[in-house]
């Protein structure tokens, strides 16, 4: 049995969340894995029931969880909290007390989606990017911070381990990838960087097996809306791998189509990473895919349930080729579908694909 704790969160979260769970009850039926769900609460509706983001309780849960999975916190109605008491704040605690130091975020383009990007068919073709931020080290945990009147300040730190360990982490993942890691700092204005890139590049001479290569951050930006085909796995620390993840969801079309995992050594966390969009909460209109992906990387990352994790993958495929569109990525010519409907194609498809994998196991 795998125990799994559920924080919907604010906005859409609970219904991104419901869907993807609707899709993992029904893979676990068919591949006769049994989970244990428990719901909890997180983000701005944690602090309207408990005046904190983050309750001690929820985190006991989640440290006796297999995995945790997260659907959205926030909303403009937090926005002037301290920042201690923000919905934001329960994820930054969160990753850090069970150590999620490894943030995987693959950017994927679908050839169905290629029109959605306001980049060119031709540039975003067979893009298959993985960016692996460094997830509980970096600028937003380090200290001295601050700020008054006269000025603001921030502490970038990382130390050997941290880079070390997270190194290694991208260095793995590549063999299982086309084997090629871009490491992505600011070295030559940052002392920090430089640390990080001497420490990834003595890393690199236990993983001769795998290509590595360095580039500045500001060119690594504009080398995504270049040629995003160039890049296999991106490796980089916490604020650089915020905003390139970003970027990199923003040129396969929709932010709403992008699944994550944040992984520790005992623990692991996977969540959509679109926002909490609570203006179209409760409306039907959210889009359910980047959850359910995030559900079939937790298939595979945690509980090496590979099979199930692609006919997830492969379903989402073969419902977007077939023109099935939620509100956010909808086009003329599309057939536009509610959240709940999304979700029934999706169970739909994952059972002819299942079938069909069991009639070609049976003629072998």
């Amino acid at each position: 049995m795998f125990k799994v704790t559920l924080l919907p969160g604010d906005g859409i979260g609970p219904e991104v969340i419901n869907a993807a769970v609707n899709v993992l009850k029904y893979a676990a039926e068919k591949f006769n894995i049994e989970f244990e769900f428990t719901e909890k609460e997180i983000g701005g509706c944690s602090y309207e029931k408990y005046g904190t983001p983050l309750t001690d309780e929820v985190l006991s849960e989640c440290y006796s969880s297999d995995a945790v999975f997260l659907g959205a916190v926030g909303g403009p109605k937090w926005e002037k909290l301290p920042h201690n008491l923000k919905p934001e704040a329960a994820l930054l605690k969160l990753r850090k007390s069970l150590g999620l130091y490894a943030n995987l975020r693959p950017a994927k383009v679908y050839n169905s989606m290629l029109s959605a990007s306001s980049l060119k068919e031709s540039v975003l073709a067979d893009t298959d990017v993985m960016i692996l931020r460094e997830l509980t080290g970096g600028i937003y945990f380090g200290e001295p911070r601050g700020y008054d009147s006269d000025k603001g300040f921030n502490t970038m730190v990382y130390s050997r381990d941290e880079v070390e360990r997270i190194a290694r982490y991208a260095f793995e993942l590549a063999r299982g990838r086309k084997g090629r890691v871009t490491s992505v700092d600011k070295a030559n204005v940052l002392e920090v960087s430089q640390f990080w890139r001497d420490t990834v590049h003595q890393v690199h001479t236990e993983y001769p097996d795998v290509e590595l290569n360095d580039m500045y951050v500001d060119n690594a930006a504009m080398q995504l809306v270049r040629d995003p085909k160039q890049f296999d796995l991106i490796l980089t620390s916490n604020l650089f791998g915020d905003i390139l993840s970003d970027i990199a969801a923003m040129i396969t079309g929709s932010l709403g189509m992008l699944p994550s995992a944040s992984i520790g050594k005992n623990y692991a966390l996977y969540e959509p990473v679109h926002g909490s969009a609570p203006d179209i909460a409760g409306q039907g209109k959210a889009n359910p895919i980047a959850a359910i992906a995030s559900a079939a990387m937790m298939l595979k990352y945690s509980f090496e349930i590979d099979k199930a994790s692609e006919l997830i993958e492969c379903s989402l495929e073969n419902i977007l080729a077939e023109g099935y569109r939620t509100a956010d990525i909808f086009s003329e010519g599309c057939k536009l579908v509610t959240t709940i409907q999304m979700t029934d194609l999706v169970i739909e498809e994952f059972d002819k694909l299942y079938v069909d994998q069991a009639i070609n196991v049976f003629t072998l």
